[in-house]
């Protein structure tokens, strides 16, 4: 039959296939034993023993032992390769299910962040709706709410809740009536009283010169140093002083995009979430006041994630062209103020930064540090009497009036401007860094007003040139260029003066010990 045939090539075909797996597991085992058979060994060496020489059986024994070693290295080392590998994959799965828990973690903070989100816009949009004009049906049968349906998918209310009070403030607004009567100089004595008599702040003539000055070179301060130096206190007290509240937006280590500054289009609600600094900024633009707002612990995230786009539009010389997109398009119903969905920056609005450097904080770029002004508070101020002194309103048009005053009246000297052009050739030549356009013209803005705030032009320079071009060291390998760094300090002593340049030497000085 054919199904015999088949069953009998069926026996030989598995016979064969299985008895040759068994050859090759009973000849590893054979070889296995075969390789320890002592037994055999010693009869093999008995064959040979009575015609042995004393040294031949020196070298059969060492030979003996020598092969047994390697054989036994061998064994021991495929046994250790075992080992590693076993260990090496318990690790791979072990983080391979730690790093599963760990995106399963991320996709339930993101779910329950999500859900609050719509918990919250849901809680603060009921309240918009109704002030907004919402009609609702009560049906007889219940006492469920809910709106009428509504084929426009755009509420009738404005979807900015805060810039629209805002412009309700201002509609009938009366400017008061602004202190015109001071100094540069004046003002600045005059705040650092106010910050004494009031506060209990005390802070060096110099630090606020450096603060009114800096102001007028860019809209844009950082002030860094260690805790207890009054950072935050400073850009505080002044608001105080101009009776204009200063903003604190406190900065998370979170901060990734602009929408942590300025807020986000919700389109659950269809609100946009405002922020206090947005509704900062919108005010500032119905009015002539000193704005400040403070970016606090400014580097606890990168500054370029979210304040990169606000450093590009302060750059541009036009004013016109300060615009901020808020939104991709213009409702009917939005703030008078927001024009196709841009917001104009006003320039009535200071902002400060302030900068802890240590583990816990990022280091600030170069792209920062060249668009800001840095005020470095190291040292706690000294106690002093002061008097009396009240805050002053004082028009942001004034201030400004002042700074173009002493930009044109008390211009950096050319003999100063071509010093500052022969200590950049050496500084390229040596040390390859470049002052830059940009420095020179903070420097062209800086010089006259710190002069007209009672300093000298000197020491404006002294300071500029310290923290926007001497800085740049740290990132060169100091090791190398240990001994260039006497050299500039004795050049600089020839440009201007021996000694003059206190800021500068004391800068290099440290960078020489440090490194």
């Amino acid at each position: 039959m054919i199904i015999d045939r088949f069953l009998d090539w069926f026996y030989e075909f598995m016979s064969t296939m299985l008895g040759s797996l068994w050859q090759i597991v009973s000849n590893f085992f054979y070889g296995v034993v075969g390789v320890f058979n002592l037994p055999k060994y010693i009869g093999i060496t008995g064959q040979y023993k009575n015609s042995f020489t004393a040294l031949e059986w020196i070298l059969t024994i060492v030979s003996f032992i020598l092969t047994y070693a390697v054989v036994l290295g061998i064994v021991a080392l495929i046994v250790l390769l075992i080992r590693k590998y076993v260990r090496f994959r318990k690790t791979l799965v072990g983080n391979e299910d730690l790093l599963e828990e760990i995106a399963e973690c991320h996709r339930d903070v993101l779910r329950l962040t999500m859900e609050k989100e719509k918990i919250l816009a849901m809680k603060a949009g009921a309240g918009a709706l109704v002030g907004a004009g919402d009609t609702f049906n009560i049906t007889e049968n219940n006492n469920t709410e809910k709106p009428e349906e509504k084929k426009d998918a755009q509420p009738t209310g404005s979807r900015f809740y805060r810039l629209t009070l805002v412009d309700e403030k201002y509609a009938e607004y009366v400017p008061p009536v602004y202190d015109a009567s001071m100094s540069l100089s004046e003002l600045c004595e005059d705040l650092r009283n106010f910050a004494c008599s009031n506060a209990k702040l005390y802070y060096e003539i110099r630090t606020i010169r450096l603060m009114i000055a800096g102001l007028a070179s860019t809209k844009m301060v950082i002030l860094q140093g260690i805790s207890g130096t009054g950072k935050t206190s400073l850009p505080y007290i002044m608001g105080k002083y101009f009776i204009n509240d200063t903003t604190i937006a406190p900065v998370q280590p979170s901060w990734r995009d602009r929408t942590e500054l300025f807020g986000f289009f919700n389109e659950f609600t269809k609100r946009f979430n405002e922020t206090e600094v947005l509704r900062r900024i919108y005010e500032a633009g119905y009015q002539d006041d000193v704005n400040i707002i403070i970016l606090d612990e400014m580097n606890i995230s990168r500054i370029e994630y979210y304040f990169a786009e606000m450093l590009s539009i302060l750059e541009m010389p036009d004013h016109n062209e300060w615009k901020l997109e808020i939104v991709p398009s213009s409702w009917p119903n939005d703030p008078k103020r927001l024009e196709r969905g841009l917001l104009k920056i006003p320039e009535n609005v200071w902002y400060v930064g302030t900068a802890n450097n240590d583990d816990s904080t990022f280091a600030i770029s170069d792209k920062v540090y060249d668009r800001a002004f840095v005020i470095n508070l190291d040292s706690k101020g000294m106690p002093f009497r002061a008097p009396e002194t009240t805050a002053k309103k004082v028009a942001y048009s004034y201030i400004e009036s002042l700074y173009k005053k002493a930009q044109t009246e008390t211009p950096i000297s050319q003999e100063t401007l071509d010093k500052i052009e022969q200590l950049d050739l050496y500084v390229i030549e040596h040390f390859r860094v470049a002052f830059g356009n940009r420095i020179l013209k903070q420097l062209k803005l800086f010089s006259p007003v710190y002069v007209a705030c009672g300093g000298t032009e000197l020491d404006a320079v002294d300071y500029l040139l310290m923290t926007k071009v001497f800085r740049k060291f740290e990132a060169l390998n100091l090791s190398l260029i240990r001994d260039e760094i006497k050299g500039l300090i004795a050049y600089m002593d020839t440009l201007f003066g021996r000694g003059m340049m206190k800021e500068c030497t004391a800068y290099l000085l440290r960078l020489e010990k440090t490194y």
